[in-house]
């Protein structure tokens, strides 16, 4: 029996992100976070923007918020699949 890798995919609603260096700085903060595969960002200027991770695990809630508030933004919601 071999055993295979799986993606856990969470989405995270992001406010205040008006640019695409707005989406840089969130993406990096997340990057850093251990397990992280792979970051996407959904912009909606002025709104609520999907920032989508993939990571090995499932993260941390606290984790998430800390990279987010640390690149300047609010998590408003996060959702996993």
């Amino acid at each position: 029996m071999s055993t295979t890798e799986i993606d856990r995919t969470t989405v995270v609603d992001v406010e205040g992100m008006t640019c695409g260096h707005c989406v840089q700085h969130v993406t990096t903060e997340l990057k850093n976070l251990d397990d992280v595969k792979n970051v996407s960002v959904a912009l909606n200027a002025g709104g609520v923007s999907q920032v989508t991770v993939v990571a090995d695990v499932v993260l941390d809630d606290a984790a998430l918020r800390a990279a987010v508030d640390e690149a300047g933004y609010t998590v408003a919601a996060i959702h996993r699949d």
